[in-house]
């Protein structure tokens, strides 16, 4: 199913279609503030295993993120963090940054790297936004594959829709995707690390 939706005013009716989908352990490819993603709700580990058969990648060695909606989760799913991450954090959030932090027990062990870390993503993007704080929880997040010599097919939803159609159950089309992944820093230390300069600045990072 492809579904259009509009970030200055996304249709509640297909949020609501969206929303079910994925409570009922579907799997959604959907627009960020970077690439397009695959995600699922962090509570349906069939959902999560789907995900990581299309990704190709063995479940123990998939980085997988939680994409939500805003940095309330921070307290449910992370570890207490130190000032300096949090207010970094708290300075480009929304933004196209994941945050490599430390995971609280809340997060399903399926999808934790052995390091006890998960990755935190909050996209500047309202589809998305609106979709995770409808659903009530994070989701769990992937970007979808870059390929170079059809770079068409990762950033136009339709043939998204076209590539993907038979093996997801909802791509939601928000318009032309990015190419250019997220910034990626490690906070599992006192200092932030930056691990992969993509899309975001890291000027205020001085």
């Amino acid at each position: 199913m492809l579904l259009k939706l509009y970030e200055e005013n996304p249709s509640q009716k297909h949020i609501q279609t969206i929303v079910q989908c994925l409570e009922d352990g579907g799997v959604i490819i959907y627009p960020t503030d970077t690439v397009y993603g695959i995600g699922c709700s962090i509570f349906k580990p069939k959902a999560v295993e789907r995900i990581s058969q299309i990704k190709g990648i063995p479940l123990n060695k998939a980085n997988f993120s939680l994409i939500c909606n805003n940095l309330s989760d921070l307290s449910t799913y992370a570890k207490p963090l130190n000032n300096n991450i949090y207010r970094a954090m708290k300075k480009c959030l929304p933004g196209p940054y994941t945050f490599i932090i430390p995971a609280s027990g809340n997060v399903p062990k399926l999808f934790m790297s052995k390091k006890k870390t998960v990755g935190i993503r909050v996209p500047d993007n309202s589809i998305i936004q609106t979709i995770v704080a409808e659903l009530g929880h994070p989701i769990m997040s992937t970007s979808i594959e870059i390929d170079n010599e059809t770079i068409e097919y990762t950033v136009d939803p339709e043939l998204i829709h076209e590539k993907y159609g038979n093996i997801v159950d909802i791509v939601v089309d928000g318009g032309y995707g990015d190419v250019q992944g997220s910034t990626i820093f490690d906070c599992t230390g006192e200092e932030i690390e930056v691990i992969r300069e993509g899309k975001g600045d890291i000027e205020f990072l001085g």
